[in-house]
């Protein structure tokens, strides 16, 4: 089976000669790439992210298979999901999926299920997708959808996840899908979302999902960066860059209420 676009046409063109020309503008060449165990990546609308996640991946060499850890927010399907699709459909062609690395995922954490109603409307996983197919047109992807909020959870998806990643024996890169501060104020974003992002930079997992439950901070994509960091840190990582932060009222001006976005690299 093939996963059809949800949301093309709406968070990004819908056409392949929009999408590509979209593309080349927000990914500028770069004189150095760097080989990035994970990154976060923003996942609104292109016109509202897109600058930011297209300076961060087009900074990264994308390897051959690429794991793409994004959040639930509707919440059906399984609390930790693969995708059991055969490929992703985008306006640039169809995406596969590698069945060897999500199967080892899988067998590293039985509790880990393949459910199509997971990813069949989610868009944080399938904004990512373009980005990768255009950087490396013969990407493979693990799509992997989170509904889970405690960390308890993070730490056994992450360690499954590093141990796959070993096992599979490839370069692997982990993206974690994650907008920040959810309509606030840009004062207010920016404050609450230093404090997350300082303990990303801390390679601190815990203390990334305790501050965004005690200070309300409404990052969505904190669970799957949590996961990415636990993984990447077992697997060797151990440095973090914060590359851009922005937020959508410097599309729209109104800064009274805005979704904040960063992008983050981890090598």
């Amino acid at each position: 089976m093939i996963r059809q676009a949800a949301v093309a046409g709406q968070f990004y063109p819908g056409t392949e000669q929009a999408l590509r020309e979209e593309l080349q503008r927000l990914l500028l060449p770069v004189a150095e790439k760097r080989r990035a165990t994970g990154v976060i990546s923003p996942h609104a609308g292109y016109i509202y992210s897109g600058a930011a996640a297209g300076m961060l991946l087009a900074q990264v060499v994308i390897p051959r298979t690429v794991v793409i850890i994004g959040p639930n927010h509707r919440g059906a399907g399984a609390v930790a999901a693969l995708s059991p699709d055969d490929g992703w459909q985008t306006p640039l062609g169809v995406v596969p999926i590698e069945k060897r690395l999500s199967g080892l995922v899988r067998q590293q954490q039985p509790a880990i299920q393949e459910d199509a109603a997971a990813h069949r409307l989610e868009h944080s996983l399938e904004v990512q997708v373009p980005f990768l197919q255009y950087l490396r047109p013969d990407v493979s992807i693990v799509p992997f959808c989170l509904a889970f909020g405690d960390y308890a959870g993070c730490e056994l998806v992450g360690t499954a996840l590093a141990a796959a990643i070993t096992q599979f024996g490839e370069e692997v890169l982990i993206v974690a899908s994650s907008d920040m501060t959810h309509y606030e104020s840009s004062e207010a974003a920016r404050r609450k979302d230093s404090l997350a992002l300082e303990r990303v930079l801390a390679f601190d997992p815990q203390g990334l999902v305790e501050v965004c439950r005690s200070e309300r901070i409404t990052m969505c994509g904190k669970i799957p960066s949590a996961v990415m960091l636990i993984a990447a840190r077992q697997l060797g990582a151990t440095q973090a860059e914060l590359l851009a932060y922005t937020n959508s009222g410097q599309v729209t001006g109104d800064m009274s209420q805005v979704v904040a976005y960063a992008s983050v690299q981890v090598w």
